[in-house]
């Protein structure tokens, strides 16, 4: 089974789902797309009433906005994988609850294993959040870092939600600076350290930890 064979099987199975938290108020489960192979993820927090809609992540104007910030920077869609952290719309586009965000964790797991992205754009606290449980999305927007999740190597780049730029004037300011700085910030971590997966310990070395 390939990558997109394994991406459309999560799919089926998210929108089969009885029992995700969030499905039964939900017009259509919102799984992601993009490219299978893409080394770059964006990560959402959760669908709005457009997503819902469509089944489709990012198609509202905070999608439009996500649109134009791709393109600044020589991407997009087919390029990347959009998705979010909890796959269906939260109630009148509230935050996620942490039970909720718990509850869909598999899901975004599997699809993160599959695709495996050298680097994961967040957009939104929740996002980062899911990475960074102490990061303050006011401090730390636009500071990639390396990360190991799930036994992978991966640059992590908190970036503000286009929705909240929508809303703000000045953090769609800082939000369209940020992503033109995408790609300085992936040549420079990559010269720290390779993403990719980590490679186990070698015996002597296991032996020091005992």
């Amino acid at each position: 089974m390939d990558k997109q064979e394994e991406l459309e099987k999560i799919a089926r199975e998210i929108a089969a789902c009885k029992t995700c938290p969030l499905a039964k108020s939900a017009t259509h489960s919102v799984p992601g797309n993009g490219n299978p192979n893409a080394e770059i993820m964006l990560l959402g927090e959760g669908p709005g009433y457009w997503e819902d809609q469509k089944g489709i992540p990012f198609v509202g104007p905070a999608g439009k906005l996500l649109d134009e910030l791709l393109a600044s920077i020589g991407l997009n869609r087919e390029k990347v994988f959009t998705t979010n952290v909890v796959k269906h719309r939260p109630p009148a586009n509230r935050d996620p609850l942490p039970e909720e965000i718990k509850a869909y964790k598999p899901f975004l797991d599997r699809q993160i294993g599959v695709i495996e992205p050298k680097v994961i754009i967040t957009l939104g606290r929740f996002a980062m959040n899911y990475f960074l449980p102490l990061a303050k999305i006011s401090r730390d927007h636009g500071k990639g870092r390396i990360i190991e999740y799930n036994k992978r190597r991966l640059i992590l780049i908190p970036m503000f939600h286009p929705a909240a730029a929508l809303r703000g004037a000045e953090i769609e300011k800082q939000l369209r600076e940020d992503f033109k700085k995408i790609p300085e910030e992936i040549k420079k971590l990559e010269k720290i350290s390779n993403p990719g997966e980590i490679p186990p310990k070698k015996e002597k070395e296991q032996l020091k930890l005992i």
